[in-house]
């Protein structure tokens, strides 16, 4: 396959995958250095820093268990998506495994609503960092969105290895942060701190809600841990980030492998045990923990300039989550525009072997949520976020089928990566991901949500369906010039 650059004229690419997990026009220039942290970063969100405090208020000190039991779904997915990605070196990513496994429309619709969900992040996080950056800074809301949407899409159109620099640090920042709040809440909780005893008494506190009275681990009963899965899924987005970018490294499988096999300690580790911390030192019913868990905690065990220091914690990750979900968006609409099922146009690489077209588009997209925004928050901006609120427990729940259909086709030998318990694990993993699919059917919080991804869904195999004839001349067009190269 030849993959055109910006100086070969279009039509002139033929079509095909990203072959070893990446095209051979795609740079290769992702690093074990760089994968392996963004594989421990890609799972530390702004959710996990901001959203984890409300998600503590309606479950109680129990809310740990809720962490614990998403981690262990987020998990599974990751370890199916580990086995297909080391077994299949050769398919670019995981709407190919769907592709292969339930047909062309599993494929086609898994790769859009991945980029749409991204896009609308990207959106979403630009908006959350001005709102960081308005505080100290007095400029439109718009502007500061603008020049951060700006600052992360000249990272990702310079080279791969700019965007594995940047996302290096980022998630370096993040990790160094989490790691420092464990210690740091481990020895005042221990009554290692100054002045301190070793106090697990947040744990059975009782506390005063809107629902009554509580105490013990589950003050507003066990069903709470398990309704609160709902919200707590979409903190932990992110994680599959590191499959998709090991397309752009030297040895994939090898990066693949690794970060499968350490996102267990990676949840444990990152979202249990600082939300475990999180209960034992800031009582479960504190309206601080809904401005910001992780600076009421610091302020609880007395270290200055602790929202301060948060503050710039959060805004490294919402621009860690606004350079990833560029870099994936912009993969994705590659792939996509491979395969014929996006414009052509859309696969245009610069001489640096960037998809700079593609990352144009979902940077246009990105920031067009952004003025939606700032015109009609509580209309379009919010239709928005709705419309792909459950659109990843699709994605999840796809690759999740396509790998119990493709490990019965999988020679044994290329099984570098197996899941466990096969097939018992993957049908309970599905099992709980359409659980959690009728829970946000059952809550009025979450219908619109649900309801609305579901349409987008049926948006995108409308489309699939609308654009056969010509996704059909594309191909037939490529093969020609394939035949003429």
């Amino acid at each position: 396959m030849t993959t055109r650059t910006e100086d070969t004229p279009p039509g002139a690419a033929a079509a095909g995958g990203r072959g070893g997990h990446g095209s051979p026009g795609l740079q290769k220039g992702l690093s074990q250095r760089h994968l392996t942290m963004i594989a421990i970063g890609g799972v530390i969100g702004a959710g996990l820093f901001v959203g984890s405090g409300e998600v503590i208020r309606t479950t109680g000190p129990g809310a740990f268990l809720t962490y614990a039991l998403t981690g262990v779904l987020v998990i599974m997915v990751m370890r199916m998506l580990g086995e297909m990605a080391t077994a299949n070196p050769g398919t670019g990513s995981f709407s190919d495994y769907a592709r292969s496994a339930l047909g062309d429309w599993a494929g086609f619709s898994t790769a859009w609503l991945y980029w749409y969900f991204w896009v609308i992040v990207v959106g979403f996080e630009a908006v959350a960092g001005a709102r960081i950056i308005q505080e100290y800074v007095g400029a439109p809301l718009w502007l500061v969105s603008l020049v951060l949407m700006v600052l992360m899409t000249v990272t990702n159109m310079v080279s791969v290895r700019s965007f594995g620099e940047f996302e290096y640090w980022f998630a370096g920042i993040k990790v160094a942060a989490i790691v420092l709040f464990l210690v740091l809440g481990g020895a005042f909780v221990l009554g290692l701190w100054p002045g301190q005893q070793m106090d697990f008494s947040g744990l059975t506190a009782a506390g005063s809600t809107e629902a009554g009275e509580g105490s013990g681990l589950f003050p507003l009963g066990v069903g709470a841990v398990f309704s609160s899965i709902v919200v707590v899924v979409f903190s932990m987005v992110g994680a599959e980030i590191a499959t998709i970018a090991a397309a752009e490294s030297k040895d994939p499988v090898k990066a693949v492998a690794r970060a499968t096999r350490s996102v267990v300690v990676r949840v444990a580790i990152f979202f249990v045990g600082s939300i475990f911390l999180l209960v034992c030192i800031v009582p479960w019913d504190s309206e601080e923990l809904r401005v910001s868990p992780y600076a009421s905690a610091l302020a609880e065990m007395g270290i200055p300039y602790a929202p301060l220091v948060m503050n710039l914690v959060v805004l490294t990750a919402v621009l860690s989550c606004l350079n990833s979900g560029l870099y994936t968006a912009s993969r994705m609409l590659f792939v996509l525009a491979e395969r014929h099922e996006a414009p052509q146009a859309l696969v245009r690489l610069g001489r640096g072997g960037v998809p700079r077209a593609a990352i144009l588009t979902s940077t246009v997209v990105g920031f067009l949520c952004v003025v939606a925004a700032a015109i009609d928050p509580e209309g379009v901006f919010l239709f928005l976020l709705n419309s792909s609120g459950a659109v990843i427990l699709f994605v999840y729940l796809l690759i999740s089928v396509s790998q119990l259909v493709l490990r019965r086709r999988t020679d044994p030998e290329r099984l570098v990566v197996r899941m466990w318990l096969y097939p018992v694990l993957t049908i309970v993993t599905i099992a709980a991901i359409v659980a959690i699919l009728v829970a946000m059917g059952l809550g009025a919080d979450t219908r619109t949500q649900l309801l609305l991804s579901l349409g987008s869904w049926a948006v995108f195999l409308a489309l699939f369906a609308v654009t056969a004839p010509w996704r059909r001349r594309a191909r037939e067009r490529g093969e020609r010039q394939t035949r003429r190269a």
